[in-house]
């Protein structure tokens, strides 16, 4: 299975929607300003009343010729699957929710730090895991090749920050601190705003890892759930059958559900058995399924009724022999485009069994 949104292009998303420049070659263009004067009464009449509490003065436009690069604060980017932020949060802090797969949360947060500062040719100069705080060595946030064109391809500054993990005693939520500690330039002096800039930044660059290793993740699970891994093969008797490497208990268990998303209604299950007895029958689709990509997968087999023996196999994987309504074994060539059928299937709706 194939990972198709790649890292650099959740960063690069990321980077255009922090705030990391803002065209303003026009920004003081005086037709961008309106100055009203007072009402004025045409002769003749009296003046009309002015409460003095909401009087205001009269804009003075002062036109400044150079343009000035005003940026707006970073935001967190909270792209992560069960990360989220606090609302009103002045510092650079995520939180992050124990999705499903992750065995420990904050080791996970630890391996995202480490993956990102190996990525930068840097490393940790300190680091205590029973705190939870990484201290990372110099590094640059901002590559010359993430500016625009005209810019100067010299790096204009190096950071190191301290990274907080901080989890709550129920270990299922954790958050994730970036603190600038330390910065050097030779041409950009530190201002609060680009602080906020480089500490968010570096706080989204460890949520875009984050977010790589657990679809990573979440790809070993559904190979582990049986997702990819239909293979044709032979039960213990010699029959036809798909294989898999999941155990019998965990594919028996889901294969009835995994069944009837494919049109298929369950008549009957014999656990002492092992038999699910099914009727099978085409989907009918009409011209707005195919707009909203919701066509249902249509297998190449007969409608009617099928029994599928579920049976162990010698390795310990699990069989499916597939059978008609008089319990005869279905031809290995009909087996084989039952497979691939399912295969996709599995991989274009993201079925798990």
């Amino acid at each position: 299975m194939q990972y198709w949104i790649s890292k650099a292009l959740a960063v690069s998303v990321m980077v255009s929607l922090t705030g990391c420049g803002v065209f303003t070659d026009e920004a003081h263009h005086k037709r961008n300003y309106r100055a009203n004067q007072p009402v004025k009464a045409p002769e003749g009449l009296a003046q009309p009343a002015q409460d003095p509490t909401y009087k205001m003065d009269v804009a003075q436009y002062d036109n400044n010729p150079e343009a000035k690069n005003y940026r707006p604060p970073a935001q967190v980017i909270t792209i992560a699957q069960g990360s989220w932020v606090e609302e009103g949060d002045k510092d650079a802090r995520v939180y992050f929710d124990k999705n499903d797969g992750i065995v420990d949360l904050d080791e996970f947060i630890w391996d995202s730090i480490h993956a990102v500062l190996n990525e930068k040719n840097t490393s940790a100069i300190k680091e205590d895991k029973l705190l939870g705080s990484v201290e990372t060595d110099w590094y640059t946030i901002i590559k010359p090749e993430d500016g625009w064109f005209w810019e100067s391809e010299t790096e204009v500054s190096q950071q190191r920050f301290l990274f907080t993990i901080e989890e709550k005693s129920h270990q299922r939520t954790a958050s994730l601190n970036a603190k600038l500690v330390d910065y050097k330039s030779d041409s950009q002096p530190l201002t609060p705003l680009l602080q906020q800039q480089l500490e968010v930044r570096a706080l989204n660059q460890v949520v875009a890892e984050f977010d790589y290793r657990y679809r990573q993740l979440e790809v070993e699970m559904r190979k582990k759930q049986g997702v990819i891994s239909l293979e044709m093969g032979f039960d213990d008797k010699g029959n036809a059958a798909l294989v898999t490497e999941q155990d019998y208990f965990a594919v028996f268990e889901r294969f009835s559900g995994f069944l009837e998303r494919l049109s298929f209604t369950i008549v009957e299950i014999d656990q002492d058995r092992g038999l699910i007895t099914a009727d099978y029958k085409k989907p009918e689709s009409s011209v707005w399924d195919s707009i909203w990509g919701e066509e249902l997968a249509e297998l190449p087999i007969e409608d009617g009724q099928y029994q599928i023996l579920v049976s162990r196999t010698n390795d310990g994987g699990t069989s499916l022999t597939w059978m008609d309504s008089k319990g005869s074994t279905l031809e290995p060539g009909t087996m084989n485009d039952l497979q691939q059928a399912l295969e996709n299937a599995l991989r274009q709706r993201g079925i798990n069994i």
